[in-house]
């Protein structure tokens, strides 16, 4: 193996402009002496373009620092590859962002950067489905989108939207969330939908509807990412006070339980409709596709390190 293939590639994305994490991750590499060449995104943009210049420069660990939305970043400009290439590298992720639930999926916790770094270095792979979502935009181009964890459609995609906003403000990451929730109070709560999941037609009002990889930040619990389907959530419209209680089951791990909660596994679903509703793909604004959209999955696309 070439000295190259042997080093891993570390794409850090900082949360905010304190050194002091990316000095305790390079402190502890050291450590446990691996090889490295460590590489900082300036932006959410540069993700992709520090991702391709690892790729195309043979790294075959390529490791984020960061959370869902670099690691949703990484993984769509994995798969812009040849699959001979792709096939040869394995991605690995050390949680440090405003949201980490799909390293969480894992049990990669934030804090434990030793027993991360320790995880990593066994190399053990395996691979994993993505989702995709496949829309048109305002300029009536034809896209596609990739993602490990979820796609949120409605109320969800508007707190996550409104979190990041207030986050960037209020400095905590819960007191944003709680002023999200409360500031949702205020706005649209349902939306009119058009969903076809197996051979359901779903025409109604609808609050939000979650389709997901993995564990959709709760909304499903029982999604896994590598098992060839997609979990779906959807939420019918409730009473405000239904809404709180909704959320203290989301915040608990029991959102099923929630009465207006109707849960579907499927391959596909064929959005025909949801106008005015936000899209969301792990935590990062889409924004409002044009006309009918389908949410996909493909099964084992990507190498990916798991714990021991």
């Amino acid at each position: 193996m070439s000295n190259i293939e042997s080093r891993w590639g570390i794409l850090y994305c900082p949360k905010g402009r304190s050194s002091k994490q990316r000095e305790k991750i390079q402190r502890v590499l050291d450590e446990k002496q691996v090889l490295y060449d460590f590489v900082q995104s300036e932006s959410s943009g540069s993700v992709e373009r520090l991702m391709s210049m690892l790729i195309h420069n043979g790294y075959k660990t390529i490791v984020v620092v960061g959370g869902d939305s670099a690691l949703n970043d990484a993984v769509n400009c994995l798969m812009q590859v040849e699959k001979q290439v792709r096939d040869e590298i394995a991605l690995g992720v050390i949680p440090n962002g405003l949201m980490n639930d799909f390293a969480r999926f894992w049990d990669f916790k934030e804090g434990n950067i030793e027993q991360t770094v320790e995880w990593l270095k066994k190399r053990r792979i395996r691979k994993i489905d993505l989702g995709c979502i496949r829309y048109t935009n305002k300029k009536e181009e034809q896209c596609h989108r990739y993602f490990l964890n979820c796609v949120n459609v409605g109320l969800i995609a508007d707190v996550m939207n409104m979190r990041r906003q207030t986050r960037s403000l209020l400095g905590s990451r819960t007191l944003s969330f709680i002023v999200s929730i409360f500031l949702m109070i205020f706005h649209r709560m349902e939306y009119k939908m058009h969903v076809k999941i197996n051979h359901d037609s779903v025409d109604r009002k609808v609050m939000t509807m979650c389709v997901s990889n993995g564990p959709g930040y709760g909304q499903t619990p029982s999604a896994v990412p590598y098992n060839g389907m997609l979990d779906v959530s959807l939420v019918y419209h409730t009473e405000v006070l239904q809404v709180f209680a909704g959320l203290w089951l989301l915040l608990t791990g029991r959102f099923l339980n929630h009465h207006s909660v109707h849960p579907y596994r499927t391959r596909e679903v064929e959005v025909v409709e949801a106008k005015h509703a936000l899209v969301g793909v792990d935590g990062r604004l889409l924004g409002t596709p044009v006309g009918g959209y389908r949410i996909t999955v493909e099964q084992e696309v990507v190498n990916f390190l798991i714990p021991d």
